[in-house]
């Protein structure tokens, strides 16, 4: 059966070479259990639902990707979206978390159809290498900039804006101690070595005896307070207009590079540097997303940490299967979840912030067309709070110093209709 449904041989592998692919691809990615939780709780949701519907959508993303697509491909909600969804679209916007969620089974429906229809590619070529760089730094700054503030080590300042804040604190120290630990992990090529980290913090914890142990597992918590409550309506306001976008960019980027990124590794493109069932990943891709936002979770993307199990050898859908089931078997642990502190998930936020500021070494800083819209994209999203504001700044930017510089040949009409929307958006609804 597995034989028919994957065909291992034809891609030379086995189940037991799957399954051990499929374990270590989860054990890269299971912090989102608890870090995901903890950044959407903070908008009002109650944390035993997100933590039932980041387990939920992640199985049925997973499943999706395995048994229609056939990739060894695994997701889940993703970060940056999630910490956007609380912080800018809920904290400093004032909508509601279900107004939020239905904006985000929008850009998830969006997205399907664009897949559906093939105009996908023509979005992703259209949009300059270097603003896809750019936004993906100020994202990683974005996460930094919450994690520092959560735990204190940051603070607000009426004379400078922001200061560092008592750094000898407990929270602070065990956020350094954390984020040291993870990243010499990391260097290591330990793996999970950022599950280890928010572990080891727990424990420390609970040693210390900052937090209370309330078991080991439990019956999973029930999703009802989450469960289909998406504000469609309240979605359709023209002030989410932009919101729903970001959503929807983000997504659309990160899940193109992560899978080509990640097929290439695996070396599953075809002699043009294509990826076969594109189509399908992608609308996999979307489809966990609109079934997330319905569950009562944030946007829901393929995760590059998928690479770990690639290395690891799987090559079919199977090993996303099985990152599926212990997602599935995650939501009996919820009593060990719902124990971990802030402290414990904010070095696991520096450390994905780490990784999205690397593609700043991709930009050509000698091209000051490129390395302005880039500096402007990455500053803001952490300065104003709001990715949705960054990628908005981008583009006009990049689009104003390519025409004033004379290079307006790099620019396409998508350049074009994008920059001029954002325009509108911040003279007609700030």
């Amino acid at each position: 059966m597995l034989e028919k449904l994957f065909a291992l041989n034809a891609h030379g592998t086995n189940v037991r070479t799957e399954i051990l692919a499929g374990i270590t691809t989860f054990l890269t990615m299971a912090y989102i259990i608890v870090v995901n939780p903890s950044l959407l709780s903070q908008s009002g949701m109650d944390y035993g639902a997100v933590f039932a519907a980041t387990c939920l959508a992640a199985a049925i993303g997973c499943l999706v990707m395995g048994l229609w697509a056939n990739y060894p491909i695994a997701l889940a909600p993703g970060m940056g979206l999630n910490a956007f969804f609380t912080y800018t679209v809920v904290g400093q916007m004032g909508y509601s978390w279900q107004v939020a969620l239905g904006a985000v089974f929008f850009s998830g429906l969006i997205f399907f159809l664009l897949s559906v229809f093939k105009v996908r590619e023509w979005i992703v070529n259209s949009i300059p290498g270097a603003l896809r760089y750019g936004i993906a730094a100020g994202i990683g700054l974005f996460l930094a900039l919450i994690a520092l503030q959560n735990t204190g080590i940051i603070v607000a300042n009426p004379a400078t804006m922001v200061t560092l804040g008592d750094v000898t604190t407990t929270p602070a120290l065990l956020t350094g101690l954390g984020f040291v630990l993870i990243c010499a992990l990391a260097a290591r090529r330990v793996i999970g070595s950022v599950m280890i980290g928010i572990i080891a913090i727990t424990v420390i914890a609970l040693v210390l005896g900052l937090v209370e142990y309330k078991g080991l597992v439990s019956a999973p918590p029930s999703i009802v307070p989450t469960l289909l409550q998406m504000d469609l309506a309240g979605a359709m306001d023209i002030g989410l207009v932009s919101i729903i976008f970001a959503f929807l960019f983000v997504d659309l980027f990160d899940t193109t590079g992560t899978l080509i990124g990640v097929a290439e590794r695996g070396k599953l493109l075809d002699a043009n540097g294509n990826l076969p069932r594109l189509g399908r990943a992608l609308m996999a891709d979307s489809t966990a997303t609109m079934a997330g936002a319905a569950l009562g979770t944030s946007t829901t993307t393929s995760y590059v940490e998928s690479t770990a199990g690639i290395v690891s050898g799987g090559r079919t859908g199977l090993t996303s299967v099985v990152v599926a089931i212990l997602f599935l078997l995650a939501l009996f642990f919820a009593p060990i979840a719902s124990i971990v502190p802030a402290y414990a998930t904010a070095p696991a936020l520096l450390y994905v912030a780490t990784l999205m500021t690397a593609s700043l070494a991709l930009i050509d800083w000698h091209d000051v067309t490129d390395a302005a819209p880039v500096l402007v994209t990455a500053l803001a999203m952490p300065l104003a709070f709001s990715i949705a504001h960054g990628i908005a700044l981008g583009f006009i930017t990049y689009v104003a110093v390519k025409l004033v510089s004379g290079r307006f040949r790099e620019l396409n009409p998508a350049l074009y209709v994008i920059a001029g929307l954002f325009v509108l958006k911040f003279i007609y609804l700030g």
